[in-house]
């Protein structure tokens, strides 16, 4: 394996060559590259199908100039996405409305762990994600990663603001609804079941067992349960390891800490697919924080 490119908070961005793939490679190897979240290749007739699930999104399609051009678009963004150009798949697919939210808001998410925690610059990032991705679930009610992506931002944000502040503000319950709504129309969606095991083992490490239990329903065998079918789905995910070996941690560190350093050294181990699953493995490679 080769050794690991250094990344630091604030860069502007993550590109890689190793990953700039032409629309047809792109095509060529889209499944491996989605195995965790199960989005489908954007060509005209996958947006046509989702434009006849979803009325509001077949009202707007013919002002985007059609089923062609909205999957020409969607596939540009989807380039600079897995290059590791996050600032400019966020450009390209907010331009698109809600059905471009899906590539800006999985950029935005990753992009914002690239800037200082807590600054302007991640806080207006994350806030105008979460803009989008209001509206991407108001136009594409019946689309999995509209769901999924906007529990990946308001996840992103709750974990930026105080406990008491994502309590108040509900965002723990609408990002668990999304994601069960996410698992309700694609239940094979491995990123969503360990976003969903995240957020029982986080509200466990945060208010403690008996009080997440009471309160949001919250348990150490529901989170086990959506890791390991996350795990099931995608074994050769390094982020699945990652976060399965977080989740661990938060539920019992002493106890949990055997398997999370086998689960991060399994997700080094792995072999990157795109610029992201590289920072994830260079995240493995660094060792539990």
């Amino acid at each position: 394996m080769r050794a690991a490119k250094k990344t630091s908070p604030g860069t502007s961005s993550c590109s890689d060559g190793d990953f700039d793939r032409p629309v047809p490679q792109l095509h060529q190897v889209w499944d491996k590259l989605h195995r965790g979240d199960r989005e489908p290749w954007p060509d005209a007739k996958s947006i046509a199908g989702l434009a006849a699930r979803n009325p509001p999104f077949a009202g707007r399609l013919d002002g985007q100039g059609g089923a062609a051009a909205v999957a020409e678009g969607l596939q540009s963004a989807w380039r600079e996405f897995h290059a590791g150009r996050f600032p400019q798949a966020i450009k390209l697919g907010s331009a698109l409305g809600g059905i471009g939210a899906v590539v800006a808001n999985k950029a935005a998410a990753i992009y914002s762990l690239t800037t200082q925690r807590g600054s302007a610059k991640r806080v207006d990032l994350l806030q105008a994600a979460i803009e989008r991705g209001e509206a991407s679930v108001e136009e594409l009610p019946e689309y999995p990663n509209a769901h999924y992506m906007l529990a990946l931002v308001l996840g992103r944000y709750s974990q930026d603001i105080s406990i008491l502040k994502a309590v108040t503000a509900g965002l723990a319950t609408r990002v668990k609804n999304h994601l069960e709504r996410t698992l309700a129309l694609e239940p094979r969606h491995a990123e969503a079941h360990v976003a969903l095991g995240l957020y029982h083992a986080e509200l466990i490490g945060k208010l403690g067992g008996l009080a997440a239990a009471f309160t949001y329903g919250a348990s150490r065998d529901k989170a086990t349960e959506h890791f390991q079918r996350a795990l099931k789905l995608a074994p050769g995910s390094p982020i699945v390891h990652i976060e399965y070996a977080n989740g661990l941690l938060l539920i019992d560190s002493a106890n949990g800490r055997a398997k999370a350093e086998e689960l991060y050294a399994e997700a080094a181990s792995c072999k990157p697919l795109d610029a992201m699953e590289r920072l994830d493995v260079e995240r493995a490679q660094r060792g539990i924080p």
